[in-house]
């Protein structure tokens, strides 16, 4: 039998703190999934088209993921309270300026390039510094709980914009949501306390544990040298990218293709499964491994998006109960991307540069969201139909399915039998 590390008993445990820290910072950074509440509110005379509904959002999520290798860089080196302070003062500062104007090009400049680069650098902060704390077999557990938050935000965001929105109009609801964030996340940065240098978690066997990959450390430029980088970024670009495009335009699929005017509604069942499914995939990838359980939810999200193409007013899938369902097992499948690549990650490419190297793999969210919400707004002003887009997610997400079978650890021939 393996016998536990060293243990330093003198260093007090944060693990649980930092980790709540960590998940409501993602509670807060959320916001980003209540663009189709935000998007829908937005008034005619305004003179938007559908697709440029699509711009501040889909800019959005591609600042996020490029901003998270510069942001995980500065959190390896600087540590992850001060940049994820940064992050809330951009999120917040995007948002209030937003509220300023009512021109798409500005909205593209304010929410999605000013908010974007702050939900990067409080985003790239959060789940480090967690798994940090805990041993190699509850890291899907742990990433899984922190990134929960990010999902589980438009429970309440989303009602809350609507609401917000009802009694003050859009550009007040913008004001008052940054502000509010703005003091939250960095307020709980301030708890993002990561372990000392050296720090061994209690349960971390001696030797390489079976199933689990060996933890060797990759520079940036090593890990850019091996083949699995290229074959997981384009699995998660995938995954991550058919989640993204639902999420943007799940209030308009309601309203338009179903006559389900309570967007908000969906968009907290998505949410609820955004969050649990995180959680529910990380802890089946630490039993399962994280190519099977990856596998598992590519097929289920493809036909999820075949199914979701068949609904239309008067049919069974119509109905609010069954919606709420599609939309919360979307979510639930989407959100499985967002534990499940962050423990592989860690498990391939080691800690000590985790926050980079994450960073890097986590662009193909950024590429992934913006194409496809892009194409199912370009789409739809071509056919006033989301059909194609549906069967471009399902062909995408099939073969992420099977690029699982070619992803092997690197330097898999050092692990131990």
């Amino acid at each position: 039998m393996k016998r536990d590390a060293t243990i330093d008993h003198s260093v007090r445990n944060l693990g649980w703190r930092v980790t709540f820290a960590g998940l409501g910072i993602n509670l807060a950074l959320g916001v980003l999934y209540t663009w189709s509440v935000i998007s829908k509110a937005i008034p005619a005379e305004w003179g938007w088209k559908e697709a440029d509904r699509s711009w501040p959002y889909a800019i959005a999520c591609l600042v996020f993921s490029l901003t998270m290798v510069p942001a995980g860089r500065l959190q390896d080196k600087l540590g992850p309270r001060l940049v994820a302070s940064v992050g809330g003062l951009l999120v917040g500062l995007g948002m209030i300026l937003a509220s300023t104007t009512t021109e798409y090009p500005f909205y593209v400049l304010y929410f999605g390039i000013l908010a974007g680069a702050g939900f990067g650098f409080g985003y790239a902060s959060a789940t480090p510094p967690a798994v940090k704390w805990f041993p190699a077999s509850r890291t899907g557990l742990i990433a899984g709980l922190v990134v929960s938050g990010f999902g589980l935000a438009s429970v309440y965001a989303a009602p809350l914009a609507s609401k917000l929105i009802a009694l003050y109009g859009l550009s007040e609801t913008m004001k008052i949501l940054g502000i509010a964030f703005l003091i939250v996340v960095v307020g709980l940065a301030q708890l993002l306390t990561p372990p000392p240098k050296g720090y061994v978690p209690a349960g971390t066997p001696s030797g390489a544990s079976a199933g689990i990959a060996r933890k060797e450390d990759f520079s940036p430029m090593e890990m850019l040298r091996t083949g699995q980088f290229y074959l997981l970024w384009f699995m998660y670009a995938c995954g991550a990218g058919a989640g993204l495009m639902i999420i943007a335009k799940l209030a308009k699929i309601g309203a338009e293709q179903v006559s389900i005017t309570q967007g908000f509604v969906l968009v907290a069942a998505c949410a609820v499964g955004n969050g649990a499914g995180r959680i529910l995939a990380g802890m089946a990838s630490d039993k399962l491994g994280r190519q099977k359980t990856m596998l598992g939810c590519f097929l289920m999200q493809a036909i999820l998006m075949l199914v979701l193409s068949r609904a239309a007013t008067g049919t069974p899938l119509a109905s609010l109960a069954v919606m709420m369902l599609i939309s919360a097992l979307i979510g639930a499948n989407y959100g499985a991307n967002l534990s499940l690549f962050p423990s592989i990650t860690k498990d391939y490419y080691g800690l000590k540069n985790f926050g980079v190297n994450y960073g890097l793999i986590f662009t193909a969210w950024g590429v992934g969201g913006l194409a496809l919400s892009l194409l199912a707004g370009k789409l739809y002003d071509i056919n006033k139909s989301f059909e194609y887009a549906y069967y471009t997610a399902a062909g995408l997400l099939v073969l992420a399915a099977l690029t699982t079978f070619a992803v092997k650890t690197p330097h898999a021939h050092h692990e131990g039998a």
